[in-house]
């Protein structure tokens, strides 16, 4: 959850939740003896408290940490969401879910395309990440031009969207680029991200190895993971199904905004358990061991759909994020004990993870070609944010701030970091 503030008004940009992660200490009153609660958001307080100054909500992709709070949040702001197609048709989804329906002005946004909200001009600029229709954006005011990465990475063959042009982001050397806020994610990685294509080699090896079942974890929402593994079955003679509501979901969303292609087709999960171990190919919910997601019941052999059987291949088509380690080894060992395969990305001889963000090398080549006055470090922990900070400085940026939740970044016209200018801290979100 981001906020800028400019000529008495605010612009929020995402709205997301993380997972298993301390509550701030209002929150934790009302849930005493939890110390962790299993869905959390950024605690809204202080911009709710004004929501009259808040003249929009921007969210710059479908990813549950950039959206998912909002259908939890939005009666707090009551003010107009502008997100592109794709992810405004995830977001109706959810929204529909939790009863709101068609209460929130959602308004849709093309790529390129330039609007006014409150005192704020925004350019949607198309980048390449996980999914569909990620966006970065130019947020233009008479104060000064900030560039706001969002989630990215470099990928010259991206499965979903147009590959990644760098004329795009080469123009804004010109434009007077005030502040870069950037994704810090990988900063501390050498080299280059892999591009999502290089999963597909990885993923059919593991897949023309096994006479059994394959079922593969990965996040729900990368639909590029899911378009490869689609293809994958096609050409290896399996069927593709689908295990859990939220991968049901996304490929539902891009059946219905043109991203899935149409000679893939996807198995009702229901028919999976009656075709032979050989035509299996699905793809469950749960790579991070979440305890009620499909991979957890297939462990226990409890999925009402299918069972998985000695032999069988379960392929963890994504990293383990921080503080997902038991969880995940508990799960993986569930798998073993039952002398059912299973292959990890740390484990696998090739790529079958692609990460989203961009590592060392392509953080300066976008300082190179921005060229902004001051960078601002963002996503991740200490010592990825002094990681951005230190590549900015290295491609001759003035000037790094680096802060942490809750710091107010004043950009003009003087150039400042207020520590804990806002009492900042995480919310539980109730789930249906």
């Amino acid at each position: 959850m981001n906020l800028y503030g400019h000529a008495g008004q605010w612009l929020m940009l995402d709205c997301g939740i993380t997972f298993n992660s301390p509550l701030c200490p209002e929150a934790q009153a009302h849930l005493p003896g939890q110390h962790k609660h299993d869905v959390v958001a950024a605690d809204p307080a202080f911009i709710s408290q004004r929501k009259e100054d808040l003249a929009g909500i921007v969210i710059t992709h479908a990813h549950e940490d950039h959206l998912g709070a909002l259908p939890y949040l939005w009666r707090r702001f009551k003010c107009p969401v502008y997100t592109t197609k794709y992810t405004a048709e995830i977001l109706r989804r959810k929204l529909s879910r939790g009863g709101l329906g068609d209460n929130i002005p959602i308004i849709e946004i093309d790529s390129g395309q330039r609007i006014d909200i409150g005192p704020f001009n925004l350019e949607w600029m198309l980048i390449t990440h996980s999914l569909p229709e990620p966006h970065a954006f130019v947020i233009r005011t008479e104060a000064g031009n900030v560039f706001h990465t969002a989630d990215w990475k470099i990928d010259l063959a991206p499965v979903t969207d147009k590959p990644f042009n760098a004329n795009l982001f080469k123009s804004l050397a010109k434009q007077n680029i005030l502040a870069m806020v950037c994704d810090s994610t990988n900063a501390t990685k050498a080299g280059h991200s892999v591009s999502e294509q290089a999963c597909y080699q990885g993923l059919k090896t593991a897949i023309d190895k096994t006479t059994g079942r394959v079922v593969v974890g990965c996040f729900s929402s990368n639909i590029a993971r899911l378009i490869i593994l689609a293809r994958i079955a096609k050409e290896t003679g399996r069927y593709f199904s689908l295990l859990g509501r939220s991968l049901q979901n996304t490929v539902g969303a891009a059946k219905a905004t043109g991203h899935w292609p149409d000679d893939l087709p996807v198995l009702d999960a229901f028919n999976t358990g009656y075709l032979l171990p050989e035509e299996v190919l699905a793809v469950a919910t749960g790579s991070q061991g979440e305890p009620r997601a499909a991979l957890n019941q297939l462990a226990k052999d409890t999925y009402r759909d299918v069972s998985l059987d000695e032999g069988d291949l379960v392929v963890f088509s994504s990293i383990v994020i921080p503080g997902n380690e038991k969880p995940i080894e508990t799960l993986l060992k569930a798998f073993k004990a039952r002398k059912i395969h299973t292959l990890t990305a740390e484990d696998s001889p090739l790529p079958i993870h692609a990460s989203g963000h961009p590592c060392q090398e392509e953080l300066k080549q976008m300082y190179n070609w921005v060229r902004p006055d001051i960078a601002v470090p963002t996503h991740g922990e200490a010592q990825h944010l002094k990681a951005n900070a230190d590549i900015a400085s290295q491609s001759h940026v003035p000037r790094s701030l680096t802060g942490l939740n809750g710091d107010l970044f004043k950009l003009a016209p003087e150039v400042k970091l207020v520590k804990q200018a806002v009492k900042a801290g995480r919310i539980a979100i109730q789930q249906n």
